[in-house]
Order: structure tokens, then C-alpha cells, then sequence
């Protein structure tokens, strides 16, 4: 059965409330016994040591996440392509209008858009999460109607949500990421859908590592040179207005958006159920710093799918310390990069279940490394 088939949406977002605090209660550090054990199978397995590079560090990482070695598959795997709007479209930061949000919603709801047909491929299923989109949106299969408002407010006048809603979002990713968890799901997989949210994702990267706003905001969607000077001045000033002592909830409320806040509930909900969260581009990195400044140990359970060329991507990579698994110059969300690194992080634990060890085989071992 599909794993869609088992989450529903009819309790979202009130039956969710507490989730994200149950889920940050219950999240712990990875299994020490089983990383010391896929390290020790590592060591015995035919090839020379350390000759699979990060293929091992993946093996290992993924066992501990598991508690046991050798980790399982990380299939069935899941894309959840949460979607909402950006108030802050007003202050013309991209040449797209915010219509454009449901109409890719009802793309990727007919199988049409880049990131089901990856997912297809990779043998990944596509779930859209509507926690903020203000248009309506079509009735249709791997929907979950989730939302928590039409859209955000305009963040560069005001707060782009408040608290309770930030938190209500936060909610709904946790209680998601739970349930696909219960359902089965092996892997949880980070996508997105928002016209203008690379606006808000450049404010909490600049906010929460610091990096001034030039150095962290892109050109999104491939706007010109007078739209991205207005888009980095619209993110440095929404920054220079946060408190020097707000929170990482605070911040979020601020200049976030509903679709990085639920993601940034959907990454420590499944780490609190002990499965990998693969990480897509820039809208994921702004909502895993979001989830590591809030609940410090879901950093583990992280991996980077790729390097987005989106310049917060890379700023925020840096300050969680991940390193892509790819770099293919992508810079189109959805959850397209997670999708395509997805077989990378498969290989990893087949490897490190599947090779024969240099006893088993028959293997002379040479000397260690």
C-alpha cells in the first residue's frame, strides 16, 4: 500500500498541536554500538581502508541512526513538498506572481513537475503538504491539507507570522514526519513549494549564522540585477529589525515562512523517529538550521543531498557542517537534489550490507591503513 494512503489530512493542523515538543522530547543521539560496529565491519570488509570515501562515513551514520548494523535501505522514501506564500512578493524580490504556488501544487499533484519525475525514478513517493498556500488548490491523491494561514504576512512591514503560528507549523511537519515514520517510510525526503521563499530562507540563514545579507541571498528564480540588490536590501533590514536576544522561534515567526517552518518540524519529527532526513537545496538548509537551533541533536540525522547554487545554501552547509552528496549547479527546489542523491545514500548501506568480508571470501587482507 502507499505510504500516502496512511496519512491523512483531516486532523492537520489542530490534531498536531504538541507535536513538534513531543517529538523534540523524544529525540536522541545516534547509537553509539552501532556506529563502532559499522566501523568495525567497515574495517573488514574487500577493499583497501577508507577506499569507498564518504560512502562509509554514509554507512556509518546511517547505522547509528538505525541502531544496527548493518543500517536498512533507506526505501520506501518520501518527498514531502511542503508549500506556501510569501507576503513579502509584494516588495518585488521575484518576477514571479504568488499564483504560480497552487499552480505548481496542482503540477505536482498530476505527476508533472520535475521533482515526481525523480522520484519515479528513485523509487521515492511525492506528498504535498498545503500549510500556507493562498489560492485553492485541486482536490487530488498525496494532498494533506494542512494550513495554518493563507499565506504569510509581508515580512519586510511586520512579523511574517506570529508565534503560535510558526509553532502551528512547526507542529504539522513533526506530526507528518511521525506518522509516514509509523507508515513505514525509511527515508523522509525535504521539498518545497513558495513563490518568493527564497527571500525568507536568505533572512534566517543570515540570522541564525550571522553572515551579513549579501553574502547569503541569490537570485531565486533568476532575477536581474536591480530585483537582487532590492531582495538583499529587503533581507538585511528585515534582519536588522530582530532583537539582538530573539529566539530561534521568534526569529522564525519574524521572517520565516509556514512552509520552512513545518519543514523545520518535519526534520525533527523524523529524527526523533530515528529515520535519515535527506536535505534538498536552500528552503531545506534555512529550515535544518531552523531545526538544529531548536532541537541541537537532530544534526546528525542530517544529510545534504546537494549543494545548491543559491549562495545561503552553501553558508548554511557550512555553519551545520554537512557537505553535499552531489553539486549539479541546481538551484530549483522541490525536493529535485534530495531525489537524485537518494541512490547515493541507498549505496551506502548496501555496501556496507552487502560486500563480503576478507574472511568470508577468501581474502588475503593487507596491511591497514
Amino acid at each position: 500500500m502507499s505510504l500516502l494512503a496512511a496519512v491523512s489530512s483531516a486532523d492537520l493542523p489542530e490534531g498536531a498541536q504538541g507535536a513538534f515538543e513531543e517529538a523534540r522530547a523524544r529525540l536522541g543521539p545516534l547509537d553509539q554500538a552501532a556506529l563502532a560496529a559499522a566501523w568495525s565491519r567497515q574495517a573488514s570488509l574487500t577493499k583497501p581502508p577508507g577506499s569507498l570515501g564518504r560512502l562509509e562515513d554514509l554507512a556509518a551514520q546511517l547505522s547509528g541512526i538505525a541502531g544496527t548494523c548493518p543500517p536498512p535501505r533507506p526505501l520506501p522514501a518520501v518527498v514531502g513538498v511542503f508549500a506556501g506564500d510569501h507576503g513579502v512578493v509584494a516588495e518585488g524580490v521575484t518576477p514571479w506572481p504568488s499564483e504560480v504556488t497552487a499552480q505548481m501544487v496542482g503540477n505536482f499533484l498530476h505527476g508533472g513537475a520535475a521533482v515526481n519525475v525523480l522520484a519515479r525514478r528513485v523509487g521515492a513517493e511525492v506528498l504535498v503538504v498545503d500549510v500556507g498556500v493562498a489560492g485553492a488548490l485541486p482536490a487530488g491523491a498525496g494532498l494533506v491539507r494542512a494550513k495554518v494561514r493563507p499565506g504569510t504576512a509581508n515580512l519586510a512591514e511586520g512579523p511574517a507570522m506570529t508565534v503560535e503560528e510558526a509553532t502551528a507549523a512547526l507542529d504539522v511537519g513533526a506530526a507528518l514526519a511521525s506518522r509516514l515514520a509509523e507508515a513505514g517510510a525509511a527515508c523522509l525526503l525535504t521539498g518545497d513549494m513558495g513563490i518568493g521563499n527564497t527571500t525568507p530562507s536568505a533572512c534566517l540563514v543570515a540570522a541564525l549564522t550571522g553572515l551579513p545579507a549579501e553574502r547569503v541571498t541569490g537570485r531565486g528564480t533568476g532575477v536581474d540585477d536591480e530585483r537582487l540588490a532590492r531582495k538583499q536590501a529587503v533581507v538585511a533590514e528585515a534582519v536588522r529589525r530582530l532583537p539582538a536576544d530573539a529566539s530561534a522561534l521568534e526569529v522564525l515567526a519574524s521572517v520565516g515562512g509556514l512552509e520552512i517552518a513545518a519543514l523545520a518540524g518535519y526534520v525533527v519529527g523524523a529524527a526523533a523517529a530515528r529515520r535519515p532526513v535527506l536535505l534538498d537545496g536552500v528552503i531545506a538548509v534555512a529550515a535544518a538550521l531552523v531545526a538544529v537551533a531548536l532541537a541541537p541533536a537532530c544534526r546528525d540525522y542530517l544529510v545534504a543531498g546537494h549543494r545548491s547554487v543559491e549562495p545561503g545554501a552553501g553558508a548554511g552547509l557550512e555553519h551545520l557542517g554537512l557537505t553535499p552528496l552531489i553539486d549539479l549547479d541546481l538551484r530549483l527546489g522541490e525536493g529535485s537534489g534530495a531525489c537524485l542523491a537518494l541512490p547515493v545514500l541507498d549505496a551506502a548501506a548496501s555496501l556496507l550490507a552487502e560486500m563480503a568480508t576478507f574472511e568470508g571470501a577468501g581474502v588475503a587482507q593487507g596491511p591497514l591503513a
